[in-house]
């Protein structure tokens, strides 16, 4: 099936994304709009299923492009970024997420973590950098950069109470060593350069760390990890 357009107030592309992920973008700024469906639609992989200029319709147009990843401006028009992604994850709940702004503030960051973002990268992130992000977060794991990652662990040291309790989750040393680097806001495939692992070796070991805590994104695991001093 080859690519079709259906045109509308907010411009929607529809895709056929069998064998690519599925990204939705929602942006307000329609050169930055134009440049991130470039990217997606240029790179092996990645197929743009639709783009929005706001989120006033995120139900509807969640169920028309139905994506694995929704990359999301925080400083939307009407509904925020932020409640956008709330509204979306209660909705939507198997979508992830990643932020993708210019701020660098520790609220918004906060923010967009507890409104259930699975990552949060700046605008001025290289291509080939977003297109890694959005491969990890839709493979479960999650994405920083190195000055978001540094902010994060601030923030869940910060808001995050230690819990008296202690739980023995049985976590080898290796899953011990690679939930460190989740907190240090690593991603997967950084993991696997630093501990010379092949990619899915670590994607096997993440799954099994989340089943052990009982959680279903990276975010949980970090947030519980720091929580309960398990790393």
């Amino acid at each position: 099936m080859g690519k079709q357009k259906l045109i509308t107030s907010t411009y929607i592309c529809i895709v056929n994304a069998s064998k690519e992920i599925p990204v939705a973008i929602f942006e307000d700024n329609p050169i930055m709009m134009d440049a991130y469906r470039s990217i997606l639609n240029g790179s092996p992989g990645y197929a743009c299923t639709g783009c929005f200029s706001s989120c006033n319709n995120w139900k509807h147009d969640m169920q028309k492009s139905n994506p694995d990843v929704v990359l999301m401006d925080i400083e939307m028009t009407g509904i925020s970024g932020i409640e956008a992604t709330r509204l979306i994850k209660k909705e939507f709940p198997a979508a992830r997420i990643l932020i993708q702004t210019v701020f660098e503030d520790d609220v918004k960051i906060f923010e967009a973590l507890c409104a259930g973002a699975n990552g949060y990268i700046l605008k001025n992130t290289s291509p080939v950098k977003m297109l890694e992000a959005i491969a990890d977060v839709q493979a479960g794991g999650v994405a920083f950069n190195p000055v978001v990652a540094a902010k994060v662990a601030k923030l869940f040291q910060q808001f995050i109470a230690p819990s008296s309790t202690i739980n023995d989750y049985q976590l080898t040393d290796r899953e011990k060593e690679i939930l460190q680097l989740l907190t240090e806001g690593l991603p997967m495939p950084r993991i696997a350069e630093r501990i010379f692992l092949g990619y899915e070796t670590v994607r096997s070991y993440v799954k099994s760390i989340y089943q052990k805590l009982h959680v279903a994104s990276a975010t949980e695991a970090v947030a519980k990890a720091l929580k309960e001093k398990l790393v």
